[in-house]
């Protein structure tokens, strides 16, 4: 299980320190939600923020683009500094261009899934991508809870991939905490995001062991 903690729950003013506490305390992964206001209703961070966070910290850049039309801005995500840039299915017309982009740009091509959403939208996808994101919370705020139905997603999307023979990463985004991590990970999430359940509660350390032997 790698955990990706969600920076939108970190302390925006101390940014460089917040993830140089997640390093030292074992972290390797940094969860970067990106929003636009349109796809969304909230706006975070974007390109500039990225890039000066990248000269402060060698962690996993996790860059979650909850935008409209990402398409036109893979470029500028590479170059900022996003180790995985991961889109919404939702939010573009042409997904495999769009994941054709995010590897020919240097980045782990990624796709996002909203509840409702079907996972047919990335079944001819699975061989080319690195990860596929499952929110079990609708997108656009911090805080709320896991959405029940999500677990089965996350189980139907783990034979999909078998079936597949691909060897993509799968990734839970919404309400994870230290009461549902464990049933995440048995039905097979490899990665999980947490924002309030994370950054709430340090040490980040002792938070992190706290999610690791949940998972064991």
């Amino acid at each position: 299980m790698i955990l990706s903690p969600s920076l939108l729950s970190a302390d925006f003013a101390r940014l460089a320190d917040e993830l140089a506490a997640l390093k030292a305390a074992g972290v390797k992964w940094a969860h970067l939600d990106v929003m636009d206001g349109s796809f969304v209703p909230n706006i975070t961070f974007g390109p500039p923020v990225i890039a000066a966070m990248r000269k402060t910290s060698d962690l996993f850049f996790d860059c979650h683009l909850m935008i409209d039309e990402p398409g036109r801005y893979i470029d500028e995500y590479a170059k900022a500094g996003a180790d995985l840039i991961c889109v919404h299915a939702e939010a573009t017309n042409h997904l495999e261009r769009t994941c054709q982009a995010i590897a020919q740009a240097g980045a782990k091509p990624a796709v996002a899934l909203n509840p409702a959403t079907s996972l047919e939208a990335v079944r001819y996808l699975l061989p080319q991508l690195s990860m596929v994101l499952i929110m079990s919370v609708n997108p656009g705020f911090g805080g709320q809870k896991f959405i029940p139905f999500c677990m089965d997603k996350v189980r139907e999307l783990k034979a999909m991939i078998r079936q597949a023979g691909a060897e993509t990463l799968i990734q839970v985004d919404g309400g994870v905490t230290l009461d549902n991590c464990a049933e995440l990970v048995q039905a097979g999430a490899d990665v999980l995001v947490s924002g309030s359940a994370f950054f709430g509660f340090p040490p980040y350390a002792e938070r992190l062991r706290q999610f690791e032997a949940r998972c064991l």
